[in-house]
């Protein structure tokens, strides 16, 4: 038997040579650990050790509504025997088309007890959208909304999808919002439920009943989300209960200031979405705080919203933080009671980030994530060194490097690659797609489709999606770095940055697409004149166009691919 100072020795020998390996340790807040011990648990295990620490805690605020932890249990108990007297059993899968309300919860964690799959899905989609996830997924149930039970009735006759269960909002509202909105959908178009669709209310009245399901957490699938499609159809991302759980640790690891049971999380990004589903829902409910619901994005009520329930975490994505930068009367009011912000989904501006902090006094970090892996896989310390520009360093048991795009060999610092990253909150794969997971998970790595370096103390930077990379003249122009350069420019609200193919030349052009802040006049001369000031000959735009909007996806992601069509066109 080994003595004990053996022991410890050999495991600081361990650690010395992890430390030697992974340059991005050092730079590890003091009570962030290299690594983490995970249980194997179905996720659900959050939501029910949260009810028996904080039961009489406020679990989720929805307008003048509001659900304990104790409570919000029980309803998921219920509709989880409802579901299963439906005929919903392991492996089965749910779509959820919802919006940020109860429901959603509700139905998220029913659907995962059962031992189900939650299929995401975007309740603005078009007809033909839900029916390519609807078709790929085969789910037997949808749950979702009056409001979109229009577009439901229009094509569930060519879905295999059966069992419709409809809600309202109204559900979930006390006197008198509830009667208004009641009044409001009496003089709206929206059809009545059909009899044989079933109503989420009722389902709630079910007595709950013991269902014996066997999970497996590494193996079994707890929700489908599908990629946005920006480069072909979505593909749908199989999130076991392992890699989602992992990924919760992994946050909760990275954030030292947790006051548990009392956090205040305000989610306005969509729950559908892997960055609201965990960064917003899964990480709140984990720590027992109150998420507060909103349901889409209003800049006043927003920012009433903070000041009214003293929000301390509010996840966002920079066209957010930029719209209460620029809000006119926002020097009236107080959101100091933000303590954090992590901000995904979108590269984040420096000059965004130094005006919300200076606004708010709040810690905005950027991290970076993707559908494929729970979604955070890298965020810059929250107390530690914050290097702007920079999607920070790997999580805990997260594993990254850059490999040239070519060869696939490993590049060293300051080199750009792709990112390819290994970790617990990585994906199974893509449902029923082995050609693109084959693509994409290579000996364990996710390849990302990022360009991006590694500094030589492990920050990380993104430079561009490797689809958007613009050739020009035999170089390589990223959309990025353009793009920071005009929004450095003071009277530029919002910029995005394309490649335009011209069938009379060779290469693409760099157009620039504007916005000027209200009350600011900008000429095309005048704009030129500022980015050859601060670009290489090859990046300054050919083309530049004011307009009066960016086009972005739900999320608040600058939507290139809209762009490049609307001038192919």
């Amino acid at each position: 038997m080994l003595d004990k100072a053996i022991v410890l020795d050999l495991y600081f020998i361990i650690i010395a040579m992890t430390e030697t390996t992974k340059p991005w340790f050092k730079k590890y807040e003091p009570n962030v650990p290299y690594s983490l011990n995970y249980e194997e648990v179905p996720l659900f295990k959050i939501l029910e050790e949260s009810s028996i620490k904080y039961p009489n805690k406020t679990a989720i605020t929805f307008y003048n509504y509001s659900i304990t932890y104790e409570e919000l249990l029980k309803k998921v108990e219920s509709l989880k025997t409802a579901l299963y007297d439906l005929g919903i059993r392991k492996g089965d899968r749910v779509a959820l088309m919802l919006p940020n309300t109860p429901h959603y919860i509700i139905s998220y964690f029913a659907v995962l007890k059962l031992g189900a799959i939650v299929v995401q899905m975007n309740p603005l989609y078009s007809k033909s959208e839900i029916e390519f996830i609807l078709k790929d997924s085969t789910p037997k149930a949808l749950i979702t909304l009056d409001l979109f039970l229009d577009k439901i009735l229009q094509i569930k006759d060519n879905v295999p999808t059966k069992i419709f269960i409809i809600g309202r909002i109204k559900e979930f509202l006390n006197f008198p919002l509830n009667f208004l909105y009641s009044l409001k959908t009496i003089f709206s178009k929206t059809p009545p439920i059909p009899s044989n669709f079933h109503v989420f209310s009722s389902l709630l009245y079910t007595n709950p009943k013991i269902i014996d399901v066997q999970i497996n957490p590494k193996e079994d699938i707890a929700v489908l989300q599908y990629t946005g499609g920006t480069t072909g159809k979505p593909k749908g991302a199989m999130l076991t209960h392992f890699n989602l759980y992992s990924n919760v640790k992994q946050l909760i690891a990275w954030t030292t200031n947790i006051d548990y049971g009392n956090e205040r999380t305000l989610i306005v990004i969509p729950l559908f979405h892997v960055y609201g589903m965990t960064v917003g829902m899964n990480y709140t409910i984990a720590v027992g705080g109150n998420i507060v619901l909103l349901p889409k994005f209003n800049l006043e009520e927003v920012i009433e919203t903070i000041e009214k329930h003293k929000i301390t975490n509010f996840p966002g994505v920079p066209a957010i933080y930029n719209a209460i930068n620029n809000y006119k009367d926002i020097d009236k009011h107080n959101l100091t009671s933000i303590k954090l912000c992590l901000s995904g989904a979108a590269p984040l501006p420096i000059q965004v980030k130094q005006q919300f902090e200076k606004v708010t006094g709040a810690k905005l970090i950027e991290g970076y994530g993707l559908s494929e892996a729970s979604p955070v896989t890298h965020a810059n310390p929250i107390y530690g060194e914050n290097r702007e520009g920079s999607i920070g360093l790997p999580l805990p048991d997260t594993d990254a490097k850059i490999v040239d795009l070519e060869t696939g060999e490993e590049l060293p610092p300051g080199k750009e690659g792709e990112l390819i990253i290994k970790g617990p909150q990585v994906m199974k794969g893509y449902w029923s797609n082995e050609e693109e997971t084959k693509q994409t998970l290579k000996d364990g790595w996710l390849f990302t489709g990022d360009i991006a370096k590694m500094d030589e103390d492990g920050y990380f930077y993104i430079i561009d999606r490797k689809k958007d990379m613009i050739i020009v003249h035999g170089f390589n122009v990223y959309p990025r770095n353009v793009e920071e350069v005009l929004y450095k420019h003071p009277k530029i609200k919002e910029a995005a940055v394309v490649g335009i193919k011209k069938p009379e030349i060779a290469d693409e052009i760099v157009k620039a697409y504007v916005v000027v802040k209200e009350g600011e006049t900008l000429t095309k001369d005048e704009l030129l004149n500022y980015l050859k000031e601060h670009l290489t000959y090859y990046e300054v735009p050919s083309e530049i166009e004011f307009t009066n909007e960016i086009p972005k996806s739900l999320i608040g992601k600058p939507l290139r691919r809209v762009l490049r069509e609307k001038d192919s066109s």
